[in-house]
C-alpha cells in the first residue's frame, strides 16, 4: 500500500509525514497528478487560506485530479473544507465534492477565534485550529460543539473522507484514524 500526500503549498507535510512515519506507512509526497494518480489512497493535508490553495490545485490541475479520484482521499483541515462547493474564506469556489459552503465562526456564537485547541469527537479528543466550519448536514459521520456552535468534525461522501481537526497532531487518538483510514476501517 502506497499513500500519496498532496503537495500544494498550503499543507503541513511535515507533520503528516512524521505521522505516516510512526505507523510505518509507506508514502511519497507529490504535486504532479500522474504521480498521485499510482497512489492507492491520498492524503489531502491543508493549513492556511482557501483561496490561494485553490489557485495553486488549479494551476496544477490537481483540482481535476481530485474530482476524478476513484480511491479513498483523507481531506484535513483546509483539505476537508476545500472538498465543499464554496468558502466565505477570500470567496472561494472550491472542489464541490461535497454539497455546502464553508462559513466563519461568529465571535457572538463562539467567543474567541480561532477554534484552537483540543476538543472532544467521537467521544475522544482530538487537535483543532480553524476559523471556518462546514455546517452539520447529512455528510457529517460526526460533529462537534464550540461555544453555541455545532459543525461537522468528520464528513463522508463516497470515497471522500474529511476531518477538520488535525488526527497526525491528536496523538494516538488521531494515529487510531490514520489507521482506520489506512485500513479502510472509516
Amino acid at each position: 500500500m502506497k499513500i500519496g500526500i498532496i503537495d500544494y503549498g498550503a499543507g503541513n507535510l511535515k507533520s503528516v509525514q512524521n505521522a505516516l512515519d510512526r505507523l510505518s506507512v509507506s508514502y511519497f509526497v507529490s504535486d504532479n497528478s500522474e504521480e498521485l494518480k499510482k497512489a492507492d489512497k491520498i492524503i489531502f493535508p491543508g493549513v492556511g487560506n482557501a483561496k490561494p490553495a485553490m489557485e495553486v490545485l488549479k494551476q496544477k490541475k490537481l483540482d481535476v485530479f481530485l474530482k476524478n479520484f476513484k480511491k479513498p482521499v483523507l481531506g484535513i483541515c483546509l483539505g476537508m473544507q476545500l472538498l465543499c462547493e464554496y468558502s466565505e474564506e477570500d470567496d472561494t469556489e472550491c472542489l464541490g465534492i461535497i454539497s455546502g459552503k464553508v462559513i466563519r465562526f461568529e465571535p457572538e456564537k463562539v467567543g474567541k477565534i480561532p477554534h484552537m485547541g483540543w476538543n472532544s469527537c467521537l467521544n475522544k479528543f482530538f487537535y483543532f485550529v480553524h476559523s471556518y466550519y462546514v455546517p452539520v448536514s447529512n455528510y457529517a459521520i460526526s460533529t462537534c460543539q464550540y461555544g453555541e456552535q455545532e459543525f461537522a468534525a468528520i464528513v463522508k461522501k463516497d470515497n471522500f473522507i474529511g476531518m477538520q481537526f488535525h488526527p497526525e497532531k491528536s496523538e494516538k487518538e488521531g494515529e487510531v484514524l490514520l489507521k482506520n483510514f489506512i485500513n479502510n476501517e472509516i
